[in-house]
């Protein structure tokens, strides 16, 4: 097989994989674009009430209605709070929050 015909075989397979990785069989189309405004709103909401440099320690996930919170806060106070403010948003059926408190140096 020529070298061309392995990248594009290879570039194929990726795609390929990535297009699995998106599309949630579990959900329907229109539960997946719920999924996605809810994960905006609860970061758009996080960014207003945290701020802007705490939300990019957060990542948000959102499945059925399922919002998850991950990553690092500087405080106890801030985990809860983040907790409060994605329940607060629309459509939220419940809030899983595993944020980590970091140490503080």
């Amino acid at each position: 097989m020529s070298r061309f015909a392995w990248k594009f075989c290879g570039v194929v397979a990726v795609l390929a994989i990535g297009a699995m990785v998106a599309c949630r069989t579990t959900e329907s189309p229109d539960a997946q674009v719920d999924d996605m405004k809810i994960t905006a709103q609860v970061k758009e909401k996080l960014a207003s009430d945290l701020g802007v440099a705490t939300v990019t320690n957060i990542s948000v996930n959102s499945t059925n209605g399922v919002v998850t919170l991950s990553g690092q806060v500087k405080t106890a106070e801030r985990k809860s709070r983040a907790g409060d403010v994605a329940g607060a948003v629309a459509n939220v059926v419940r809030v899983i929050n595993v944020l980590q408190v970091a140490p503080q140096p």
